[in-house]
This record gives C-alpha cells, structure tokens and sequence, in this order.
C-alpha cells in the first residue's frame, strides 16, 4: 500500500492531525506554527498534498485523517523489514537486539506476541 508512505515532514504533519482530530484548519496552521516553524502557506500545501492522496480531508475547514496510525506504521514496518532485511524477521531482531538487553517485561511482551502470532 504505497498510499502510505509519508516523508518525515509528512509523518510530522499528519501526527499533529492525528494527536488533534478532527481540528479546524486555523487551528492546524497554528499548530504547525508551534510544533514545526511552519508559515500557513506551508501548512496549506501539505495540506493539499496529503489529500489529494486521499490520507486526509479538509471538509468545511474541519480537518482529519482517512489513514489510521498503525496503518502508517504497519506499511512503514514492512517498508525497512524488506529493505533492510530481505524481509527476515530474524534478521531484523538480531540486528535490533545488537548490543541491547531487553527487559524481563519486555522479553515476555516480546514471547507473547510471537505465541499470539503462531497459533
């Protein structure tokens, strides 16, 4: 689903949406005045972009997502496994757990969503 693939700036913007929807328009450009430095015209064009790719609408200047967040981070997840790690999900955790050391709780969250997975 390439429709979410977001660039930083993107990711940035839609995640003030998302932390603020449904938000008036007025109200975004003065969040992303706020939290990124941005000018309204700024605000405007990524607004328009973001839609025309259908991820939000701006409908009566009331603005909101038509993607979820775990939509975003599932196809960005799936993005770095293939293009990191030919799509091995081992590969990916030996090389995440290099030199870490996880919690006993995360360990256990960790087994139990892979049980969660396989049965």
């Amino acid at each position: 689903m390439d429709d979410c693939k977001l660039y930083d700036g993107e990711f940035k913007f839609i995640s003030i949406i998302w932390d603020a929807e449904p938000v008036n328009s007025t109200e975004l450009v003065r969040l992303c005045a706020d939290k990124l430095g941005w000018k309204k015209s700024t605000t405007y064009t990524m607004l328009k972009r973001l839609a025309e790719r259908g991820l939000v609408q701006n409908v009566s200047a009331t603005v909101t997502t038509l993607v979820k967040r775990e939509q975003v981070r599932q196809y960005e997840a799936e993005a770095l496994l293939k293009k990191m790690f030919d799509g091995s999900v081992p590969s990916f955790v030996a090389s995440f757990l290099h030199d870490r050391k996880l919690t006993e709780a995360d360990a256990l969250e960790i087994e139990r969503m892979i049980r969660g997975a396989i049965e």
